[in-house]
């Protein structure tokens, strides 16, 4: 009888048959070439797509062998989130500045009235990751219902740090610190949110009434949607991110 494969501890090949194991057709694997492939997977297929054998068929693995990087499918999904405030994070790191928004030179928190520009350098970036992986979006809310502050990745606390330093740094007090950040938080997030939202019903259709599907939605009930359905169906872009923001932190810092 033929002896079985080498066992480690853990129950994974040893030697050889382990290094086999790990080795896809991309190389050896590490998290961030999974969380690379899970991301990549997700922006061309969506969500429903991602399954660790779907996810190992594409990296040219078992399926067994990516539980060394995420021990199933709600910790892929909390990888994904990683992944999401990672790129945010290599953005802002690299100087990056978004169309249209002010960064201030060097990393150390801005003084004065710049925190406002920091703030909108960190929304813009944010907007154009989120644009970049729109299938992926919807994970920055539903896994933060889901997962308690402590166990949330290390990029999504440090990039928390960094709008909480900033708003401190600014002279807020611990209340309002707190309050802004909450604002920041769920206006950003909100308005990427609407901006992504489904709109278009039948996108071969040339006119903007059938293309939305407006004859699907009674006039006497909604009048109001269905008139201004067309302009709504037009992204606001990073200029009316940034027209939010202003008056969300005049509401919040102003005397």
């Amino acid at each position: 009888m033929a002896r079985g494969r080498a066992r480690d501890k853990d129950g994974k090949p040893a030697g050889p048959a382990r290094r086999a194991s790990d080795r896809g057709h991309y190389g050896r694997l590490s998290r961030e070439r999974v969380l690379t492939a899970a991301l990549d997977l997700v922006d061309e297929e969506g969500l429903a797509a991602l399954s660790m054998r779907r996810l190992g068929g594409r990296l040219g693995v078992e399926a067994m062998a990516l539980y060394r990087y995420a021990q199933g499918k709600d910790a892929l999904l909390d990888g994904l989130v990683e992944a999401l405030y990672l790129e945010l994070e290599e953005r802002l790191s690299t100087g990056s500045v978004p169309e249209g928004s002010a960064a201030p030179e060097g990393s150390a928190a801005p003084d004065g009235a710049a925190w406002r520009d920091e703030l909108h350098r960190i929304a813009r970036s944010m907007y154009e990751v989120c644009l970049a992986h729109p299938h992926a979006v919807p994970l920055l809310s539903t896994r933060m219902l889901a997962v308690p502050l402590a166990r949330r990745p290390l990029a999504v606390l440090k990039e928390q740090e960094r709008v909480l330093a900033l708003l401190r740094d600014a002279g807020l007090g611990q209340d309002r610190t707190a309050a802004v950040f909450r604002a920041f938080t769920g206006w950003v997030l909100g308005y990427i949110s609407v901006e992504l939202r489904a709109m278009v019903d039948n996108p071969e259709e040339e006119d903007p009434a059938f293309r939305l599907g407006l004859h699907r939605m009674p006039p006497q009930e909604l009048p109001r949607l269905r008139e201004i359905a067309v302009t709504l169906a037009v992204r606001g872009g990073p200029d009316g991110l940034d027209t939010g923001l202003d008056a969300l932190l005049d509401r919040f810092t102003g005397d």
